[in-house]
């Protein structure tokens, strides 16, 4: 069996490398999602809206560099360009949203498919042992599953 370059099975390797592409995709479409959830919220929530939105952005943008890196430290090669996030993506694409419930319905929507994507990928890469990318997602996962029970309390009507 041939290894990579951190002694993890290469065909194997690659395979994770070209799912965390499908991630890093996705999460691109994401990232661009909340950015215009945040220039674009209106309403009474806005300023607590619009600096949850920049939060979130920011926090993706992190990830996707995260996620890019990870590809590299598995020999693979990040996708950069537009055609290819389209190609990939699995999010509904938000334009011109500005109403505050539409805003955290888009975002709920696109975390758990983007948790969809991130357990395919953690299991994939716990079956080779590949404990960098295991704890990666393991991590997001941890993270957006926090971040889908608040955004569903928020959404909640006071009785």
């Amino acid at each position: 069996m041939k290894l990579n370059s951190i002694g993890l099975p290469q065909k194997e390797a690659e395979i994770v490398a070209a799912e965390l592409n499908i991630l890093l995709a996705n999460f691109q479409v994401y990232y661009q999602n909340l950015r215009g959830l945040h220039w674009n919220i209106r309403g009474k929530r806005f300023f607590d809206l619009h600096l949850k939105f920049e939060e979130l952005y920011n926090d993706s943008q992190l990830k996707i560099d995260l996620i890019a890196e990870r590809i590299l430290t598995l020999d693979g090669i990040p996708l950069h360009t537009f055609d290819d996030y389209i190609k990939y993506n699995k999010l509904e694409i938000g334009k011109n949203i500005n109403n505050d419930e539409r805003a955290i319905e888009l975002i709920l929507q696109s975390l758990t498919q983007l948790l969809k994507i991130e357990r395919v990928i953690l299991k994939k890469a716990s079956e080779i042992e590949d404990e960098g990318t295991t704890s990666m997602m393991s991590d997001f996962i941890v993270e957006q599953e926090k971040t889908i029970w608040m955004m569903k309390a928020w959404l909640e009507t006071e009785a």
